[in-house]
């Protein structure tokens, strides 16, 4: 009964403390500080790189996507000291810190770029297959958030097949959720108005 308390102890610590790291507004704090004001006012109001790009500054937004990505890593690595399901727990609690950061009213980001830096601190392979797949997706199409939906898609798949079972499964409820996340940019594909890569950086109106 003792070791299963210390395991839910831990499993929850792991998740609080990977929320806490997930939920820093890298991409609101950078902008900011670079004098470019609020990133939430302009474009999509999101607090993600590819927002940040739309202020035209393409280095801050290469910074946030850095950013964005490490603070999962980060979470991932430092909680694997326990365990790997305090790994997985915090890498969890990471991703849902970015898409709802308690200190901005739990509106945060789409998460893509904090799903790929969890991915890359508990199989840094699967990370390559995303990446892969984004690449090859964004060639194709010239979508950016076409080629993060197949490649998240993609990944959870490669996992299972690898014999990852704890983490596919993991990604899979992230897959889920990077989904609903981008409910908006998935009608826009449909409907054909969703932007192509390089045909809206920097334009304060546009949508993803």
């Amino acid at each position: 009964m003792a070791g299963t308390d210390l395991f839910s102890l831990l499993a929850a610590a792991s998740l609080l403390f990977g929320y806490i790291l997930g939920s820093i507004p890298f991409g609101l704090i950078l902008t900011r500080l670079a004098g470019l004001g609020d990133v939430r006012a302009i474009g999509s109001g999101n607090i993600g790189a590819t927002n940040v790009l739309r202020t035209g500054n393409r280095k801050l937004a290469a910074v946030t996507l850095l950013l964005d990505m490490l603070k999962g890593t980060a979470a991932v690595l430092i909680a694997s000291r326990y365990g790997d399901y305090a790994a997985i727990a915090a890498g969890f609690g990471a991703f849902i810190g970015h898409l709802f950061p308690v200190w901005i009213g739990f509106k945060g980001g789409k998460g893509v770029a904090t799903y790929l830096g969890i991915l890359i601190g508990l199989a840094w392979q699967g990370a390559l297959v995303f990446a892969a797949a984004w690449i090859i997706t964004a060639l194709l199409t010239r979508y950016s958030s076409l080629s993060a939906l197949i490649a998240s898609v993609v990944v959870p798949i490669a996992l299972y097949v690898h014999g990852d079972q704890g983490i596919a499964v993991l990604f899979t409820v992230l897959t889920v959720i990077v989904f609903i996340k981008h409910r908006a940019n998935i009608t826009r594909l449909l409907d054909g108005s969703e932007s192509k890569i390089g045909s809206n950086e920097g334009k304060v109106g546009a949508k993803g």
